[in-house]
């Protein structure tokens, strides 16, 4: 038990390593955000890392008490990945493809379980906070990320036991989507006939009724 303890603690302290690599590397690349970033560290003589860790931690307590935070969540947990999806539709690469695509899986599925849940977890004054470290843990660009971890352990694991009885309910759903399309074209088919056949008799019932207007109007006129 406490080798896989200690075996757990050290796969922990490598992601979290190489999670803190990555995002150090972020912040040294050339581009708009860290131009700004080695600017303020110039001025105020503070590590870029330490900046925002900084911004980090009062939007953590902006979440816990500020406004909106439902929204940012909802905001933060698409607007990245959305970007970084169609990056990957753009590549070359399959790798990325898969990766975001689990992403969205997991993303719905939770999604999913939020819907029937947000009014219990609502009242939990660290929830939006969790729901966004979450979120992020999920969309982490390591291999071994949330979306990878919950797709092969719960959502990989369950889609496959069930497939065949899903497969088998969607066929007879379309079936009957399809026979209800069937029976409305049918249906419009023929109150369109009906209408023709309504307007014909109604234009004809007229000519009739002028017609005789007009030999009833001859008949006074030679009495």
């Amino acid at each position: 038990m406490a080798t896989q303890t200690k075996g757990v603690d050290e796969a922990v302290k490598k992601q979290a390593l190489s999670l803190k690599e990555k995002l150090e590397k972020f912040l040294y690349e050339k581009n708009a955000v860290t131009d700004i970033l080695e600017k303020i560290e110039q001025k105020t003589k503070v590590k870029r890392t330490y900046l925002v860790g900084g911004v980090l931690a009062v939007f953590a307590l902006y979440l816990v008490f500020g406004y909106g935070a439902s929204f940012l969540c909802a905001f933060i947990g698409f607007l990245y990945p959305a970007y970084c999806s169609v990056k990957a539709i753009e590549s070359d690469s399959k790798d990325d493809d898969t990766q975001w695509l689990t992403y969205w899986v997991v993303y719905s599925a939770f999604s999913l379980v939020e819907f029937f849940s947000d009014i219990f977890l609502f009242w939990f004054p660290f929830y939006y906070l969790a729901k966004l470290v979450f979120l992020i843990w999920c969309m982490a660009p390591v291999s071994a990320n949330g979306s990878q971890f919950l797709y092969q352990r719960i959502i990989r694991p369950f889609v496959l036991k069930h497939q065949k009885q899903v497969d088998e309910a969607l066929d007879k759903v379309g079936d009957a989507l399809g026979e209800v399309m069937r029976h409305t074209k049918t249906l419009a088919g023929e109150a369109e006939e009906a209408a023709k056949k309504a307007a014909s008799d109604a234009a004809a019932a007229a000519a009739s009724q002028a017609i005789s207007s007009s030999i009833n109007d001859g008949d006074k006129k030679t009495n």
